[in-house]
């Protein structure tokens, strides 16, 4: 008799030949039984040698279930949903290509749906790893770019507008399919642009089924983040793609949803001074302007069509 499949790890990547095998790794040592998990990477294009890291990596452990397999369709939204489509499992779970698992990552979570039935999504703590250490200008505020996320120091449900972050964020199968998966208006990163908003859009759907969205402090991955690649450049690509895909999102609603979201963006771009002051007096001047840039990115992808 097979084995059945409790839960399916879906993994999109691109151009992560780096990071790619730590992130595999760290889910061959999970404690949960290897015969109740699956690992789906689904390759999105990627021009280094990822596709040869990751076969080898499952060549060489023919004992797990690790799959793989090619997305032509750029973008995260594209590959998760492939991915998904493949899945045996009854949750699915969604890992990025440069994170590290806790080794009791998918037991926590398979327990934690057995013991809550009502839970339609659950998402868990984001912890950078920076490489080779923090940057001084970081903060709370911007820090969200990187992937950084930690909701609650307890295990609670998302208020309504609050949802996990992509990079560690698992459904029902189930559920995943009432809802039609990830908005493919919303793709993630295509080319040298980023039309992000996916995880929010994805959860926003799910809140509307009436589904209760939990968080876990104690679901951990660990988020491989560069310092030498947070450039201007880079931090403009992540802010303004997050504003462009809002645009996509509320447009999509109505006329006056994106003007709502205007003000609204407006409104934090007006809070971002008043922190940037804060920190300006509390001695902390470096964290100062990258708070008013990031609302400043966010507020020219809402307005540039």
């Amino acid at each position: 008799m097979e084995p059945i499949i409790k839960i399916s790890v879906v993994i999109c990547t691109y151009n992560r030949a780096a990071y790619i095998a730590a992130a595999l790794e760290s889910l061959v040592q999970q404690t949960f039984n290897k015969n109740w998990f699956e690992v789906i990477v689904v390759n999105n294009n990627s021009t280094d040698n990822t596709e040869q890291i990751c076969k080898k990596f499952i060549a060489d452990h023919s004992q797990y279930a690790f799959y793989f397999l090619n997305e032509t369709q750029q973008g995260a939204s594209f590959a998760r949903n492939t991915g998904a489509n493949l899945a045996k499992g009854s949750l699915l779970c969604f890992m990025d290509d440069d994170a590290i698992a806790d080794p009791d990552y998918l037991e926590k979570i398979v327990d934690f749906f057995e013991i809550h039935s009502d839970a339609g999504g659950l998402g868990g703590r984001i912890i950078p790893k920076y490489i080779p250490a923090e940057p001084k200008w970081m903060s709370y505020y911007v820090a969200s770019l990187v992937g950084n996320f930690d909701y609650s120091n307890n295990i609670c449900v998302f208020q309504q507008g609050k949802y996990p972050l992509e990079s560690n964020m698992i459904i029902r199968t189930a559920d995943f399919k009432a809802i039609g998966g990830f908005n493919k208006n919303l793709p993630g990163v295509v080319g040298t642009m980023r039309i992000g908003g996916e995880g929010k859009d994805f959860f926003y759907r799910l809140q509307a089924l009436g589904k209760k969205i939990y968080y876990h402090p104690g679901i951990i991955v660990h988020h491989v983040v560069e310092v030498n690649k947070l450039t201007k450049k880079y931090m403009y690509r992540v802010a303004s793609g997050i504003g462009r895909g809002e645009r996509r999102r509320v447009l999509a609603i109505s006329r006056w949803a994106y003007v709502k979201k205007l003000i609204e963006y407006c409104f934090k771009l007006g809070a971002a001074f008043i922190l940037a002051i804060q920190y300006t007096l509390q001695g902390n001047p470096a964290k100062a302007w990258p708070v008013i840039q990031f609302r400043i990115d966010a507020l020219k992808g809402l307005l540039i069509k």
